[in-house]
């Protein structure tokens, strides 16, 4: 299977006994469908920030339990959480005919998990630190499994009822209100909350407020019938009829296939694979600059108004490229310029504390390009797969490759104890430009269509 081969359906959902004309009908509500996922974007956005994982997730742990090892964790939960149960769904996904109702449901459960932290911090904060960082750990996991199904089903529905080419601008509108609205609620409820002995309960309480609000606009999206050949619609109803351990050998033999006739799909996982090195790196940065350079609790606030700006300004560049010129380019460039991190901590550390503590916002700045690079990951998967029901499985399979690396992380929060910082960092960013150099292998799945 290469690139000229491929050819690009915009839906992906069929009754078991019929296929339907679905495409004309997606175009007919497409403008409905991508002002419900903007608006749903950009709820969700507002409540990601109170929980943002390079800042606020890693400081949770730290306030009941300040340990490399635990910390290290923080990445290996959220990665397995969001590859694993992902894998599992792929295949059932792509032959449900209806997948907005997962949609909402994937939502509801990851408002769920925040409400229950918001009710059982506050008892435990004080008394029991220890089975507070625990349980921490235990729903971080939970609700990564959940945010892993939801980015899922998310992708699958914006494979299904948007074209390629307006993916980009769906960003770059969902991206840059969310941000904006997002940095507003930060800056009047963030920072008292950060502040306060009991502000993390308020914190989880408004991100899951957020959460449970976006779960109600998936019900306004149109998701018509699909377009798919007879033949792969009855194979999709035979599955459904299949014991599960048969189901579950035809999904590994699936994955096996993918990999081994489509080369382009190898070298993307290989990149993920790589750029996972920033998603493990970043939840010893605030310690870094807590431990080193002695930066008060309040400088998380300033950390996530400068990761959350460079999100939405990057969106401003990397949509429009990406509808105009493919995803390709702009997934070698957000690699590329993700290795800065590291380095830029690298230049601190050599500073005076109190400059190095002044500027360390800056850190912050190529961090923002994580929610884009990991949306450019899952645009491209969605070109790459040869027809609209691979959508799924193309989408989890990044996410494994993503996530497979993570099985280092305590180490690497060890060595962090061990050694220190820095020669953690420089080997992070090698890593990560490694992966850079293999991206500019990749084909453009739109030339060759």
């Amino acid at each position: 299977m290469n690139a000229g081969q491929r050819q690009h359906p915009t839906l992906t959902e069929i009754p078991c006994n019929e296929a339907g004309s679905g495409a004309e009908a997606a175009a007919r509500w497409e403008t409905r469908n991508l002002l419900c996922f903007v608006v749903y974007q950009v709820v969700v956005r507002v409540g990601w920030i109170f929980k943002t994982e390079t800042v606020i997730m890693p400081a949770v742990l730290d306030a009941v339990a300040d340990s490399g090892l635990l910390r290290g964790l923080l990445p290996v939960l959220n990665r397995a959480g969001q590859s694993l149960p992902p894998l599992a769904a792929a295949g059932p996904l792509g032959r449900m005919a209806s997948q907005k109702w997962v949609l909402m449901g994937t939502t509801l459960l990851m408002a769920m998990w925040f409400a229950v932290l918001a009710v059982l911090w506050p008892p435990l904060q004080a008394r029991w630190p220890h089975l507070l960082a625990g349980l921490f750990l235990g729903i971080y996991g939970l609700f990564a499994a959940s945010n892993g199904l939801n980015q899922l089903v998310a992708a699958s529905l914006q494979g299904k009822l948007i074209a390629p080419a307006r993916r980009g601008r769906l960003m770059v509108v969902s991206v840059t209100i969310g941000s904006v609205v997002a940095i507003l609620a930060a800056v009047f409820l963030l920072g008292p909350w950060l502040e306060a002995v009991d502000g993390f309960a308020s914190i989880f309480g408004v991100t899951a407020a957020c959460f449970a609000a976006g779960a109600i606009v998936p019900a306004f999206l149109v998701e018509p019938a699909d377009d798919l050949d007879m033949d792969h619609a009855e194979r999709s109803c035979r599955a459904d009829r299949q014991a599960w351990w048969r189901q579950a050998i035809a999904g590994w033999n699936d994955w096996r296939l993918l990999l081994a006739h489509d080369r382009s799909l190898v070298r993307l996982c290989l990149v993920a694979a790589c750029f996972s090195a920033v998603l493990m790196l970043f939840p010893h940065y605030q310690a870094f600059a807590r431990d080193r350079l002695g930066s008060p609790i309040g400088s998380l606030l300033t950390w996530v108004v400068a990761q959350n700006l460079a999100t939405g300004v990057a969106s401003l560049v990397a949509g429009p490229v990406a509808d105009r010129r493919g995803t390709r380019i702009v997934l070698v460039w957000l690699v590329a310029l993700s290795s800065l991190t590291p380095l830029i901590v690298i230049v601190l550390s050599m500073m005076p504390h109190g400059t190095a503590d002044e500027l360390f916002w800056l850190v912050y700045l190529p961090l923002g390009l994580n929610p884009i690079s990991l949306k450019i990951f899952s645009n491209y998967a969605l070109e790459l797969a040869p027809r609209a029901a691979e959508h799924p499985r193309y989408v989890s399979l990044v996410g494994a490759a993503l996530a497979v690396p993570f099985v280092v992380s305590p180490l690497l929060g060890m060595a962090v104890d061990l050694i220190g910082f820095r020669p953690v960092f420089i080997a992070g960013a090698a890593v990560i430009g490694a992966g850079a150099a293999l991206a500019t292998g990749l084909p453009e799945p739109r030339r060759g269509a």
